[in-house]
This record gives C-alpha cells, structure tokens and sequence, in this order.
C-alpha cells in the first residue's frame, strides 16, 4: 500500500512578535500531523490583504476589513485572531494635536484594506492616506511627510520614546463607544481545500496558540527575533495584548464585533459589499 503523504499548507503570516508566537507550534514543529505539514511565508500584512485577493496561501493571515475582498475564496479559523480590548492601533503626530485638528490633513497609514484605516475613517472620515510600509509609520511622520500617521504592531509601545504624541487609541475609542473589542487581524482557510484538512489546519492552529501560552518563555524567546525595537519586557506585554483567549478561540464576541465593524464600513461607504463572517473550527 503507498503511503500518503501529508498535505502541504503555505502559511503566511506578518513577520511580528505576536504572530511569531502564536505560530510557535507549528514553526518549530511542536504541533504535529501525519495529513497536514506547514511551510511559512512571511509578509507584511497589507501584502497579505492583497495577495488573499488571489487566493495565493491555503492559509493566511488578513485584516478582518479585508474580508469582505476575499470572503468568496477563504473562510474564518476561529483561532488566531489579534483582538484589541479597549486598545488597539493609534493615531500620533509630531506636536500635541487633538482629532479635530486631523481634518483634511495627510496621515501615513499602513494600508487602505487594514483595520486600522477602516476603524480610523469610521471615526474621522476626512482625511488624506499616505499609504507607506507600518514599519515607517513614524519616520514619515518625523520627516513630515505626513502630519499624523496610524501606527500597528509594536510601535504601539514604542512611539513615545521617540516623542510622538498620541491623538487617539482607535481600540479604546471603540471600546467606549460600543462596549466591544476591536477586532484587527484573523487567519483564514481556502475554502478549496477539504473539510478534513480544514479542520485538521483549525486543531494545529489553536493547539500552536494554546502550546505558546503553556510554554511562554520559550515561545517569547523565540519572538523576540521579530520584536522590533522592544526588550524582554516590552515584548512579552505586547505580546500578552495580542495572544490571549480571544486569539485561541475567538468565542461569540468577536463575531459580533467584526460583523458590527465590518457593518458600518458598508453603510459609511467604505467596504464594497455587506458580507457575513463564517467561522471555522
């Protein structure tokens, strides 16, 4: 009898220290499975957003504004989302500024199909995106390229050291607002591929999460390598904002949320089409 070999799955991921972590797992070969075998791609997310329009990776992470792009090619992994509770990305510039002060002006974003972008148009509409990589988010604002810019990943702890000045936390804003988490970024599936490697893919997924939270210090050590700017101590509370319960089974609330964000972006005119979130365990 010839053997079955296991599945390949192109997993790809945004090259930061969250991602890093929950991907432990399954980049060091801690999570296993005779169907199914991972080999990682790394990209920053606006990329990813971008190629998931073509269906290029059985898995890939995505911003949860790009869903409604790619709805017709993937599905939601209920594990694996990075959720904001009453944090998330933030708007800086170089001088005290209040929001209203934003109107009309240029703020560097890192991508028009990210959360960020999405949530920050919600709460001001009018404003002129100057879309450069996140990783020079601050640096275009330095050189006042922009007159604000929207900062994601590990800037969010980073970007006072430098002195930059927080206009708003969107995460918080929205926790205020709406009493809900923000949801920001998810892994999704090709809907192509079998139910059975499907949900293979969703049990290491969750089981890598689960296996980094058990074994924090060796998983934060292994980040680390993707922590930009951040010591061990700056690091591992980045990471604890964006690994937690949420991401290793986003639960009931995070749908609400996500279809709640991705709601209003269709009513305000900024997300195509009205879609609803299928999630995948």
């Amino acid at each position: 009898m010839t053997a079955v070999l296991p599945q390949e799955i192109v997993s790809a991921h945004s090259p930061d220290s969250d991602d890093a972590f929950m991907f432990y797992g399954l980049a060091t070969k801690k999570v296993r499975s005779s169907k199914v075998t991972f080999r990682h791609v790394l990209e920053d997310i606006e990329s990813l957003n971008r190629h998931a329009m073509e269906g290029k990776y059985e898995l890939t992470a995505i911003s949860y504004h790009a869903y409604p792009y790619v709805a017709d090619k993937y599905v939601v992994m209920a594990s694996g989302s990075s959720i904001g509770d009453g944090y998330g990305p933030m708007l800086v510039s170089n001088r005290p500024m209040e929001l209203e002060d934003v109107k009309g002006k240029k703020v560097a974003i890192p991508g028009t199909l990210t959360s960020a972008y999405l949530a920050m148009k919600l709460i001001e509409p009018d404003f002129i995106p100057v879309v450069v990589p996140f990783d020079k988010i601050l640096d275009t604002v330095r050189e006042k390229s922009a007159d604000a810019g929207l900062i994601i990943h590990e800037a969010q702890l980073t970007y006072d050291r430098s002195g930059f000045h927080r206009i708003v936390d969107l995460g918080r804003w929205w926790k205020a607002k709406y009493d809900l988490p923000l949801p920001l970024g998810c892994n999704v599936l090709l809907r192509s591929l079998t139910p059975d490697i499907r949900k293979e893919c969703c049990r290491m997924m969750r089981e890598s999460i689960q296996y980094a939270l058990d074994n924090h210090d060796e998983a934060l050590s292994y980040a680390m390598q993707f922590a930009r700017d951040m010591d061990h101590r700056m690091a591992e509370k980045f990471v604890g904002m964006y690994v937690n319960h949420y991401t290793v089974d986003c639960g009931e609330l995070v749908p609400v949320a996500a279809q709640k964000l991705l709601d209003m972006g269709f009513e305000a005119g900024l997300v195509p089409r009205r879609v609803e979130f299928e999630f995948v365990r």
